[in-house]
């Protein structure tokens, strides 16, 4: 049995074409069920639903042999104990800092200046602001992050920005690009070593399906 963990949303709508490559129907539509646990037309394959940012730890610790994960997801768990064979090129958005619409962010960034952020992206946000010199004071924030700097919580936000609709709509606006974010595959290793004939091809056929879905955009 292969176990397949994936998110609902954006995620799991987007892989669904991939599924299909390799074989694999869903035979109920997580946004409709209760189940957690969902089979497929598969009897070898089942899909757990679980929260995107648990998607990592399922399939490091075992409970799921493959995952869709957000690189965004990856770089704050470390990806510890994961094999990424693949960019699934799906999901796909930029981590930004954002200020308020007037916000001197240039000047505010200088080297040993100090800043508060509001981010639920803690390590990306560390790592990024010690690269530039810059202290900085992270604010946990799990949704909501425009809200940060419209009431004087923080100064400037870390995030995952799609269209910046949202980012207008706020009066804030994207002042600096950290990284493009897309979904990848994850294999725990342990499962691949001993079901690699179950796992291979579905790896295999997810590649074949990227690479066409490559080719018709272009």
């Amino acid at each position: 049995m292969i176990t397949l963990a994936l998110s609902k949303g954006r995620i799991f709508e987007e892989t669904t074409p991939l599924l299909a490559a390799a074989g694999i129907t869903p035979l109920e539509d997580p946004e409709k069920s209760r189940k957690l646990i969902i089979p497929t037309n598969r009897d070898d394959v089942r899909l757990v639903i679980v929260r995107a940012s648990d998607v990592p730890t399922y399939v490091q610790y075992g409970a799921a042999d493959i995952g869709v994960a957000g690189k965004d997801v990856l770089d704050e768990h470390g990806g510890a104990g994961l094999y990424q064979p693949l960019d699934l090129r799906i999901a796909r958005c930029r981590m930004m800092v954002a200020v308020p619409q007037g916000y001197e962010y240039e000047q505010a960034v200088r080297q040993g200046a100090r800043i508060r952020v509001a981010t639920k992206y803690l390590n990306t946000a560390r790592t990024h602001f010690a690269a530039k010199g810059v202290h900085v004071d992270l604010i946990k924030l799990y949704g909501s992050m425009e809200l940060g700097p419209l009431v004087g919580l923080s100064d400037a936000i870390v995030d995952l920005v799609s269209s910046g609709g949202t980012l207008k709509a706020n009066n804030l606006v994207a002042v600096e690009h950290i990284a493009d974010i897309s979904s990848r595959l994850v294999v725990n290793q342990a499962a691949l070593k001993m079901k690699r004939s179950l796992i291979q091809p579905i790896i295999d056929n997810f590649a074949a399906a990227v690479e066409r879905m490559a080719q018709e955009e272009k």
